[in-house]
C-alpha cells in the first residue's frame, strides 16, 4: 500500500505539475548563505543546541551543525534559524 501511495504521489507531481515538497512531503530549505536557513515542511525538533538542531522529517531527520545556532521563529511546521551553518544532513528513517 505504501508502494501505491508513493506512486501516485509522484504521477501527481509531474501531471499535475505541483511542487515536489508538497506532494512527497519533503522539505523545503532556503538558505541564505551560511548565515541563515528557513526550513518548511518538518514534523519537529528533536534537539536543540547553539551548536546542532535536529528535525524531524516524514521520512528520516534533518541535522544542521553549526555555531552560534538561534531559532528565531518557529511554528508547526517552518522553522527560521540564524547563525552560522557548517553542516547540514539528511538522516535516514
Amino acid at each position: 500500500m505504501k508502494k501505491w501511495s508513493e506512486k501516485w504521489r509522484r504521477f501527481a507531481t509531474g501531471a499535475l505539475d505541483m511542487p515536489q515538497d508538497l506532494t512527497m512531503e519533503m522539505p523545503r530549505i532556503t538558505m541564505i548563505g551560511q548565515l541563515q536557513m528557513y526550513i518548511e515542511n518538518h514534523r519537529g525538533v528533536l534537539w536543540f543546541s547553539n551548536q546542532e538542531l535536529r528535525l524531524l522529517l516524514t521520512k528520516g531527520q534533518l541535522l544542521i551543525r553549526g555555531q552560534n545556532l538561534v531559532i528565531r521563529a518557529i511554528l508547526p511546521e517552518e522553522v527560521l534559524v540564524e547563525g552560522v551553518v557548517d553542516q547540514v544532513v539528511f538522516l535516514d528513517e
